[in-house]
Protein backbone atom coordinates (compact mmCIF):
# COMPACT_ATOMS: atom_id res chain seq x y z
CA UNK A 1 0.00 0.00 0.00
CA UNK A 2 1.49 3.33 -1.07
CA UNK A 3 1.04 5.92 1.65
CA UNK A 4 1.76 9.01 -0.39
CA UNK A 5 2.16 9.78 -4.03
CA UNK A 6 2.53 13.50 -3.47
CA UNK A 7 5.90 15.10 -2.99
CA UNK A 8 6.22 17.74 -0.28
CA UNK A 9 9.21 20.05 -0.69
CA UNK A 10 10.55 22.47 1.93
CA UNK A 11 13.72 24.52 1.73
CA UNK A 12 15.20 27.13 4.05
CA UNK A 13 17.71 29.86 3.24
CA UNK A 14 19.43 32.76 4.98
CA UNK A 15 18.67 36.09 3.31
CA UNK A 16 21.89 38.03 2.83
CA UNK A 17 22.13 41.37 4.67
CA UNK A 18 20.43 44.22 2.85
CA UNK A 19 18.82 41.93 0.24
CA UNK A 20 15.32 41.41 1.67
CA UNK A 21 13.58 43.68 -0.85
CA UNK A 22 15.44 41.98 -3.72
CA UNK A 23 14.50 38.56 -2.36
CA UNK A 24 10.83 39.56 -2.17
CA UNK A 25 10.92 40.80 -5.78
CA UNK A 26 12.61 37.57 -6.93
CA UNK A 27 10.00 35.52 -5.02
CA UNK A 28 7.14 37.32 -6.76
CA UNK A 29 8.76 36.82 -10.17
CA UNK A 30 9.48 33.12 -9.64
CA UNK A 31 6.04 32.41 -8.17
CA UNK A 32 4.33 34.09 -11.15
CA UNK A 33 6.49 32.11 -13.60
CA UNK A 34 5.81 28.79 -11.86
CA UNK A 35 2.07 29.48 -11.62
CA UNK A 36 1.90 30.09 -15.37
CA UNK A 37 4.30 27.35 -16.50
CA UNK A 38 3.40 24.50 -14.13
CA UNK A 39 -0.37 24.03 -13.84
CA UNK A 40 0.09 20.59 -12.27
CA UNK A 41 1.76 22.04 -9.17
CA UNK A 42 -0.69 21.94 -6.25
CA UNK A 43 0.93 24.58 -4.03
CA UNK A 44 3.99 26.84 -4.20
CA UNK A 45 4.60 29.35 -1.43
CA UNK A 46 7.44 31.58 -0.24
CA UNK A 47 7.69 32.69 3.39
CA UNK A 48 9.93 35.14 5.27
CA UNK A 49 10.39 35.03 9.05
CA UNK A 50 9.57 37.97 11.31
CA UNK A 51 13.18 39.16 11.39
CA UNK A 52 13.38 39.19 7.58
CA UNK A 53 16.46 36.98 7.73
CA UNK A 54 15.15 33.58 6.63
CA UNK A 55 13.27 32.55 3.50
CA UNK A 56 11.39 29.27 3.27
CA UNK A 57 9.79 27.65 0.24
CA UNK A 58 7.00 25.09 0.52
CA UNK A 59 5.72 23.20 -2.52
CA UNK A 60 3.30 20.34 -2.98
CA UNK A 61 3.71 18.28 -6.13
CA UNK A 62 1.13 15.70 -7.22
CA UNK A 63 3.91 13.22 -8.03
CA UNK A 64 7.63 12.82 -8.65
CA UNK A 65 7.28 13.81 -12.32
CA UNK A 66 5.98 17.21 -11.25
CA UNK A 67 9.05 17.80 -9.08
CA UNK A 68 11.29 16.83 -12.00
CA UNK A 69 9.47 19.23 -14.33
CA UNK A 70 9.73 22.03 -11.77
CA UNK A 71 13.47 21.55 -11.44
CA UNK A 72 13.87 21.48 -15.22
CA UNK A 73 11.78 24.61 -15.89
CA UNK A 74 12.76 26.53 -12.78
CA UNK A 75 16.46 25.67 -12.84
CA UNK A 76 17.51 28.74 -14.84
CA UNK A 77 15.28 30.95 -12.66
CA UNK A 78 16.92 29.76 -9.41
CA UNK A 79 20.15 31.51 -10.47
CA UNK A 80 18.54 34.89 -9.71
CA UNK A 81 18.76 33.97 -6.02
CA UNK A 82 22.53 33.34 -6.00
CA UNK A 83 23.49 36.90 -4.90
CA UNK A 84 20.54 37.11 -2.48
CA UNK A 85 20.53 34.01 -0.25
CA UNK A 86 22.56 31.14 1.17
CA UNK A 87 20.50 27.98 1.18
CA UNK A 88 20.68 25.96 4.41
CA UNK A 89 18.54 22.92 3.69
CA UNK A 90 16.22 21.11 1.31
CA UNK A 91 13.85 18.49 2.68
CA UNK A 92 11.75 16.32 0.37
CA UNK A 93 8.93 14.22 1.78
CA UNK A 94 7.78 11.34 -0.43
CA UNK A 95 9.60 9.41 -3.13
CA UNK A 96 11.55 11.69 -5.47
CA UNK A 97 13.28 10.05 -8.42
CA UNK A 98 17.06 9.66 -8.48
CA UNK A 99 17.14 12.28 -11.28
CA UNK A 100 15.22 14.75 -9.10
CA UNK A 101 17.58 14.12 -6.18
CA UNK A 102 20.56 14.83 -8.45
CA UNK A 103 18.95 18.11 -9.57
CA UNK A 104 18.14 19.04 -5.97
CA UNK A 105 21.75 18.48 -4.97
CA UNK A 106 22.86 20.70 -7.87
CA UNK A 107 20.38 23.39 -6.77
CA UNK A 108 21.62 23.16 -3.18
CA UNK A 109 25.21 23.49 -4.36
CA UNK A 110 24.39 26.50 -6.55
CA UNK A 111 22.60 28.33 -3.77
CA UNK A 112 24.85 27.64 -0.83
CA UNK A 113 25.95 24.02 -0.49
CA UNK A 114 22.87 23.07 1.55
CA UNK A 115 22.02 19.63 2.85
CA UNK A 116 19.43 17.70 0.83
CA UNK A 117 17.41 15.11 2.72
CA UNK A 118 14.69 12.77 1.44
CA UNK A 119 12.16 11.48 3.97
CA UNK A 120 10.25 8.25 3.30
CA UNK A 121 6.60 8.06 4.28
CA UNK A 122 5.79 5.63 7.07
CA UNK A 123 2.20 6.40 8.04
CA UNK A 124 -0.51 8.98 7.45
CA UNK A 125 -3.13 10.07 4.98
CA UNK A 126 -4.07 12.94 2.70
CA UNK A 127 -7.64 14.07 2.26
Amino acid sequence: MALLHKIYYVDRSDILPGRLDDVKAAMLELAAFVEAAEPQLLAYHFYVDEAGSTMSVVAVHPDAASLELHLELGGPKFRAFVPLIRMRSIDVYGEPSPAAMDRLRAKASLLGDADVTAHAAVAGFTR
